[in-house]
């Protein structure tokens, strides 16, 4: 027992700071034969488990660690999808504020896409914006007014291209925002109409969105948290038995009992996690 507390005590000080964390891209459809971040991290994990208690132990610690990844990786994508939300809402505002202002398209397409806070928004939104800034109101060659706008918008609503493969990484409402915008550019560039108010109503509908999720979370924090402590009651039982000199870790993992109630209480406690965090998430969606 005492040896498997200093090799975690030695995991944790060795475990790299969420800044290092952030930065490891993981492809989301690896190349076949290809060993990515976290599969690599969980076949580690469960090995120096292995060593240092049983084989048991470290196929569990290896589960454990690849699903604690996964459920890592997955909130380190909607936070990322939120912050594209947001920047996206800053830059409409701002290509807003051009458009009143009376600066031609193309110009106030090119000061939004440079305020963009979010590197991944700016470049799907570059491409995209680009195609929808038509100047003077006519497309060049004396094509068709509007072309270039519609292809903006094929290039919104599906991935036809490499500017409708970087609009299919943001999420559905930056999507349907943008699509509302090309569509307004469209309209505009036939009937010369203002295209300001749109996208206004295309930001305001986005800051909504973002509000209704910021008052969802707050509301979802009290319950989130009670899955987090009870998810860890089980490890505070264990170093309480410890504690008392029953060495309960002993039992768990050298008899043949011991070892069957472990897996069943390390499968019972994903599951609670997984069933909690997919009521959260329902909550949330409703």
């Amino acid at each position: 027992m005492s040896g498997a507390l200093l090799c975690l005590a030695a995991a944790v000080l060795c475990w790299p700071p969420v800044t290092v964390l952030a930065r490891l891209r993981v492809p989301a459809r690896p190349a076949r034969g290809e060993v990515t971040v976290p599969a690599a991290l969980a076949v580690a994990v469960g090995g120096v488990g292995a060593v240092v208690s049983t084989p048991v132990v470290g196929a569990l610690a290896g589960t454990v660690t690849a699903l604690a990844l996964r459920a890592w990786r997955a909130r380190q994508r909607a936070l990322d999808g939120q912050a594209q939300v947001r920047a996206l809402a800053e830059a409409l505002g701002v290509l807003a504020a051009e458009l009143r202002a009376g600066r031609p398209l193309a110009a106030a397409t090119g000061t939004a896409v440079a305020s963009c806070p979010h590197p991944g928004a700016a470049r799907a939104l570059r491409p995209v914006l680009a195609g929808a800034a038509v100047p003077g109101g006519a497309a060049p060659g004396g094509a068709e007014p509007g072309g270039a706008v519609k292809g903006g918008a094929r290039q919104v609503r599906g991935p036809g291209g490499p500017a409708g493969e970087l609009a299919g990484e943001l999420p559905a409402e930056a999507r349907t925002a943008l699509d509302r915008v090309v569509t307004a550019a469209a309209v505009s560039a036939r009937t010369g109409c203002s295209l300001a108010a749109v996208v206004t109503v295309a930001e305001d509908d986005l800051r909504a969105r973002l509000r209704t999720r910021a008052e969802l979370g707050a509301a979802l924090s009290g319950p989130r948290a009670s899955a987090t402590v009870l998810a860890g009651l089980p490890v505070l039982g264990l170093a309480m038995g410890a504690g008392i000199g029953a060495d309960p870790w002993s039992v768990l993992t050298t008899t043949p009992v011991g070892t069957v109630l472990l897996v069943v209480g390390v499968g019972l406690e994903a599951a609670g996690l997984l069933w909690s965090g997919r009521l959260a998430e329902r909550a949330a969606r409703s």
